[in-house]
């Protein structure tokens, strides 16, 4: 399977060539979005954190930060740093640089402030976005692709014909060498030991269900039980009763190929590892993708029962559901209507085909819904209080 996208220095393609503008904290956001804003095609991520982090916490942030600079679908960077920040400008460029591609940085603290620094930053994007425009699409292979699977605001019909035709879609991808990404850890619970049966490297199922584990074990160490929120209020008001429920529709997305690696949350997929893997997100949705898109995906396929209009700054996100009601709902959101599968006794084969040959469309340039409205929701998960 051939697709067309754009090559970078270290040998991957993206399916997008974006312009990306990365604040190293909350200090630096907004003069970040101001410079973003006067390139066109640049943009802006919406960081809140960067500051006033510790250990592990501080260390995913950056490392987040730094996969989304890395990640294929970015053609060059412009890191915005107020000065004092945790995380250290220079030290996030030069790791970004380690793809090849073009990243600079600039420092409000020493360019005597907001409007020097938006001017500094403007001309830096201009020569970065007038190079951009140079590059051409060219022809790449499928295993070069990374698809994210993502659910959000699930009801019943996601497990029973969505969730399925991703399944499906998934396995398609990675038959054609492609990988996939099976994301969020609290929407697994009670159906882990189906999963963990699917690992074929015996490291990478402890890896996995030491995951499970952890997630269950922090909520206890709050004095919570993950129960109390999952399902979410939405999830019970369409339909699901359980969190084993939930997570029984959830794994669905991951079809029938085995699994090759579990990633920490931004992890990157092993180029050399080509596969289904899992990684380690929470299930809120926005903070589930932007781990996969870290950890390098270029395209997010998305199940919603009850619907969402969540998008990605960088990677495009197809929005998918089972329920024919909510596709007449929020048909300005939602790509397609795995709903027929219910209504019009499609197959989930069928359906599952139409999705790939959606993310192939999608990937030679196609816009989606989400991008075509301009979302671009972003969020990091935290693991710990900001200090």
């Amino acid at each position: 399977m051939k697709l067309l996208g754009y090559r970078r220095e270290n040998g991957t393609f993206g399916i997008r060539n974006h312009l990306l503008v990365i604040p190293t904290s909350v200090c630096a956001s907004d003069t970040a979005a101001k410079i973003a804003a006067q390139v066109r095609g640049a943009v802006a991520i919406p960081n809140q954190h960067g500051c006033c982090q510790i250990g592990s916490d501080l260390h995913l942030t950056e490392s987040t930060l730094a996969g989304f600079g890395k990640n294929a679908n970015v053609g060059a960077v412009l890191v915005v740093s107020l000065g004092c920040d945790g995380i250290v400008a220079k030290r996030l460029a030069d790791e970004i640089a380690t793809t090849g591609k073009s990243v600079e940085y600039i420092v409000i603290q020493e360019n005597k402030g907001t409007l020097n620094t938006i001017a500094k930053g403007a001309e830096i994007l201009r020569r970065q976005a007038q190079k951009l425009s140079m590059q051409q699409r060219e022809e790449f292979d499928m295993s070069h692709l990374i698809v994210g699977l993502e659910c959000g605001g699930s009801d019943p019909t996601s497990g029973l014909a969505s969730n399925p035709s991703i399944g499906v879609a998934s396995d398609t991808v990675i038959d054609n060498g492609g990988s996939t990404i099976l994301s969020e850890t609290t929407e697994v619970i009670g159906a882990e030991h189906i999963l963990a049966e699917r690992f074929g490297d015996e490291k990478e199922r402890k890896k996995f269900l030491k995951f499970v584990h952890n997630v269950e074990q922090r909520a206890l160490d709050m004095g919570e039980d993950l129960r109390s929120g999952q399902p979410t209020p939405g999830n019970k008001e369409g339909g699901l009763s359980t969190i084993e429920e939930k997570s029984l529709g959830c794994m669905y997305k991951a079809g029938h190929q085995p699994f090759v690696g579990a990633l920490g949350y931004a992890e990157a997929v092993d180029p050399n590892k080509k596969g289904l893997y899992f990684m380690d997100t929470p299930g809120q949705d926005i903070d589930s993708i932007t781990g996969m898109i870290a950890g390098g995906a270029q395209v997010i396929i998305f199940s919603t029962g009850r619907g969402t209009p969540t998008g990605s700054p960088i990677s495009p996100v197809i929005k998918i559901t089972g329920n024919p009601d909510t596709y007449e709902n929020m048909s300005d959101n939602i790509d397609l209507n795995a709903g027929r599968v219910i209504s019009e006794g499609i197959t989930i084969d069928e359906m599952g085909k139409e999705l790939f040959e959606e993310i192939v469309k999608v990937s030679n340039g196609k816009l989606t819904k989400s991008e075509s409205l301009g979302h671009k929701e972003f969020g990091i998960y935290k693991i710990a209080g900001t200090f």
